[in-house]
């Protein structure tokens, strides 16, 4: 797509073109704001026709990389990652390097995390005296005699063979064990040690067999820190994806034989709200070419639809597998949580952003719903019945705004002509006084409470301008007026965690209200009983000594202390009767 001025604003592909090009231009009413910018930007189209959908996949990735579009998601880690090489020479030399240059020598990674890459070159450096020099040990140039043993031989980290005190069989021996463990393949090695241990101890040689015994242990040492799955998955790449309204978080991890390889998490910025199948189907391709992974099993944590040759994409539901990418996803969430929290550290205002902007993307609300209301009964055997409204502004609890209501018209237990109630009587009274209605309107309860209270809002003509869902207890269900299907959203969700924070701060607040009622019921209705004590009276006992269990425990010369005789002598034959 270009624009006015000619510039490239977004690369795209597609298996069937009209119904993709059409889907920018022939909507009335679009889901993102940004969708309806770029099709109004939409100057001319270009269209480039080859012949596999994994021909589309790589020049899309081709043209986004050379034009970088405005509305193409863009990976933000963009750098080159290491990689250790085995230098095509003799006597090879083993090392870290971001450049690869085609000349035979041999490539093992590349390394997500240079940590791990360092433990592996240390780990090799330990078990096998390799060269670090770059001299040009020829033939003809060791037998001249032109260089000198170094620091590293008399420190025991190189066996010398540029003066010919290690022969080449002997050093290929050595490399072809470090081939062995760049490739993760630590069983055979561990194996090949114990064997080459015990000739070493048959034919006498202890000091040898020791030496080959500490290999061996720091071989199984460092294998057990890396092995966390089944040994047989062999070369397996993870992606696993989380998000949420403004950037999704890509975790990837290389496995081989059980052990993580190499594991790498990084962001993607949305441009058109992206979902996240689509993100990964983007992500896949250009990530495995630039981390040069030729596996042929990717396991995922969401279906896409992405077809590259020889490649089997796999969402495992069980097992081993699944293990892996649980593990996988929580670190893409921890590294979600991790960015988020630098954002917020510089920005504190961002954390309640995010959250109002996720719960107005996934609620559809027109608004970000900054003031939010939700609405809670309480009554046992129909006694006492009560409701409580609780405010959250800025996604957070605003106490002073609480209300709570005593049920006035309604007799018995009947929780939808209660809601219906307090509902009209709190948005009355916010109309009549001219105060803001919510952005958001929660009710504690399935359809039957929400459709009370859509009565109250039709009563006041208030139907359509608060948008209000229920949000049923079972299994979380959110129900919108006129729409029997609930949906559900994720459980680790913070809009559900945000929805329910409020229902259960409007259950607590209600339920705390119905309970002081109650005990005042019961206080009443036990000492007003009493012939000759009146209201005051019963006000004055009550602050002096704080409940009920008192006063019946308290002397008659106490009870004196703080009423009247006549009254005093009256409490105290009522709970004194003998």
């Amino acid at each position: 797509f270009f624009n006015a001025d000619g510039e490239v604003i977004y690369v795209g592909k597609a298996k069937i073109l009209k119904n993709r090009v059409s889907s920018y231009f022939s909507r009335k009413k679009y889901d993102s704001g940004k969708t309806r910018i770029l099709a109004s930007k939409v100057a001319s189209i270009e269209v480039i026709v080859v012949e596999t959908e994994p021909d589309a996949l790589f020049l899309e990735n081709s043209l986004i990389k050379k034009f970088q579009p405005r509305y193409n998601m863009q990976l933000k880690d963009d750098k080159s990652f290491p990689s250790l090489v085995i230098k095509k020479e003799r006597f090879p030399r083993i090392f870290a390097t971001r450049r690869l240059i085609q000349d035979g020598s041999e490539y093992y990674g590349p390394y997500a995390s240079v940590k791990s890459m360092h433990a592996i070159l240390d780990l090799i450096k330990k078990l096998y005296p390799i060269r670090t020099c770059n001299f040009q040990l020829s033939k003809e140039n060791i037998e001249k005699g032109k260089f000198k043993i170094c620091l590293e031989y008399h420190l025991g980290n190189c066996l010398g063979p540029c003066e010919d005190r290690m022969s080449e069989e002997d050093y290929e021996a050595n490399v072809n064990s470090i081939r062995t463990i760049l490739k993760g393949d630590f069983d055979s090695l561990i194996k090949d040690q114990k064997e080459l241990m015990t000739r070493q101890s048959e034919n006498l040689d202890f000091e040898l067999a020791h030496k080959t015994s500490k290999q061996m242990d720091l071989l199984e040492h460092f294998q057990a820190k890396s092995t966390i799955v089944n040994p047989k998955i062999q070369n397996v790449d993870v992606f696993t994806v989380v998000s949420d309204s403004h950037s999704a978080y890509i975790n990837y991890m290389k496995v081989n034989k059980g052990a993580i390889v190499h594991g790498h998490s990084f962001e993607v910025k949305k441009k058109l709200d992206e979902s996240e199948d689509e993100i990964l189907a983007y992500v896949i391709p250009s990530f495995r070419e630039k981390a040069h992974s030729f596996s042929k099993m990717v396991l995922l944590n969401t279906a896409v639809d992405l077809d590259i040759d020889g490649v089997e994409f796999h969402v495992p539901q069980r097992g081993d597998k699944r293990h892996l990418v649980q593990l996988s996803e929580k670190n893409a969430r921890f590294f979600m949580r991790d960015q988020q929290k630098q954002v917020e550290q510089v920005d504190p205002d961002a954390h309640m952003n995010r959250i109002l902007s996720t719960l107005q993307e996934d609620l559809r609300l027109k608004e970000l719903p900054i003031h939010i209301e939700c609405f809670d009964n309480s009554n046992i055997q129909g006694t006492n019945p009560a409701s409580a409204c609780v405010v959250f502004k800025n996604a957070k609890p605003s106490k002073g705004d609480y209300r709570k209501f005593n049920i006035k018209t309604v007799d018995g237990p009947n929780d939808f002509a209660s809601m219906t109630e307090v509902v009209e009587r709190r948005y009355r009274r916010l109309v009549d006084e001219g105060e803001s209605l919510p952005q958001l309107l929660i009710i504690d309860g399935g359809k039957g409470q929400l459709s009370a209270a859509l009565q109250a809002l039709d009563k006041l003509g208030l139907r359509g301008q608060i948008p209000i869902i229920g949000i049923a207890k079972r299994l979380e269900e959110i129900y919108f007026p006129g729409d029997t299907i609930p949906i559900y959203l994720d459980k680790r969700s913070e809009s559900l965690k945000l929805i329910q924070h409020l229902r259960n701060e409007a259950h607590r607040f209600s339920l705390s209200h119905h309970r002081s009622r109650r005990s005042k019921g019961a206080i009443d209705s036990e000492l007003t009983s009493i012939p000759h004590v009146g209201e005051k009276s019963v006000e004055d006992l009550l602050r002096h000594f704080k409940s009920v269990k008192r006063i019946r425990e308290a002397t008659l010369a106490e009870l004196e202390a703080v009423v009247t005789k006549r009254a005093a002598k009256a409490v105290w034959a009522h709970f004194q009767p003998k």
